[in-house]
């Protein structure tokens, strides 16, 4: 009697990526996971398959997004690769704010990075509204203004600057050009790609009266200095609109760098009527696929923050922020 092959999951019967792997089979490769009703098989083939010949192989040329958008891509970028691959970014982030923006809103981006979330802000507010995108990189500010062009969003205001809770100068580091989103000011012993140097100013100040009082969300995603923003932020929550929400990309470890905490940031929240919810903040390809499919609602967290956690702050009170 032969013996039995051991069960093999669908993961260990497809290849590894290599350099051999033809154009042409990326391309039908990405039209199947992107394309075709369903998840049957996308999630390894965009984890063992594309995620890696996209990042060794980089592309960059125009794509479109599962919304009304094209963003210009360099493969090589977590972010930009993702939206290649997937045409989104963050799905269920995505959903939310579907959800959430109405025409004639405000959307307050700190940390645009390439615009994604600008454009798709643009977007839901239509003409009526505005998306106000802040970006310290001088490189991803030209990529916001470059998406903006592209994609004729005619109420936005790209500002080029950092936020802190004070004015200062601060230097960001970028550690690799897989995430080239990922400059920080956190201090970072190891070699370096590049920085830059950046005056920093209280989230307020960047905001004319109107975009603040207008604002219904605010997105914070600044690599670990989230601690900061909102104190900056801290001294106006209360004069916001009533249903304003606010998202915070929560980094413990980064924080901690810089002196700060998750609880420093949970307790001003709510001082001024804030309740915690949290979304799913995972990146690995393969988790892609499902989301796009079924994304989740934030639910209530009422628990520590001990790792990376995509955080919503809301004045309603519920299990569920739907």
């Amino acid at each position: 009697m032969l013996p039995l092959e051991r069960d093999r999951t669908v993961t260990d019967m497809l290849p590894a990526a290599t350099p051999s792997l033809s154009e042409l089979m990326v391309t039908l490769s990405r039209g199947y996971v992107r394309n075709v009703p369903g998840s049957l098989l996308k999630g390894p083939i965009a984890a063992r398959y594309l995620n890696p010949h996209l990042r060794d192989h980089p592309r960059r040329r125009a794509v479109e997004a599962r919304f009304d958008a094209r963003f210009a891509v360099d493969t090589r970028d977590l972010i930009q690769r993702y939206i290649h691959l997937f045409g989104v970014w963050e799905p269920h982030m995505t959903q939310w704010l579907r959800g959430r923006l109405k025409t004639g809103d405000v959307l307050v981006d700190v940390g645009a990075n390439v615009g994604y979330f600008t454009v798709l802000g643009s977007r839901l507010v239509g003409s009526a509204g505005k998306v106000v995108a802040i970006e310290a990189s001088p490189a991803f500010h030209r990529r916001v203004l470059q998406h903006i062009e592209l994609n004729g969003c005619g109420n936005v205001r790209a500002v080029n600057s950092a936020v802190a809770d004070s004015h200062k100068t601060l230097t960001f580091v970028l550690a690799s050009s897989n995430n080239m989103g990922a400059n920080s000011i956190v201090p970072y012993d190891g070699p370096a790609e590049s920085s830059f140097d950046m005056e920093a100013v209280p989230l307020p100040e960047l905001l004319k009266p109107d975009e603040l009082a207008r604002a219904r969300v605010i997105k914070i995603d600044v690599e670990g200095a989230e601690g900061g923003v909102i104190r900056g932020l801290a001294p106006v929550l209360g004069k916001l609109r009533q249903d304003v929400e606010i998202a915070v990309e929560v980094t413990p470890e980064r924080m901690a760098k810089l002196g700060d905490s998750p609880e420093e940031l949970l307790a001003t929240m709510r001082e001024h009527g804030f309740h915690t919810y949290r979304l799913p903040s995972e990146y690995r390809p393969e988790s892609y696929p499902p989301a796009i499919r079924r994304p989740t609602p934030p639910v209530r967290w009422r628990g520590p923050i001990v790792g990376e956690s995509e955080l919503l702050f809301s004045r309603i009170d519920a299990e569920v922020l739907a």
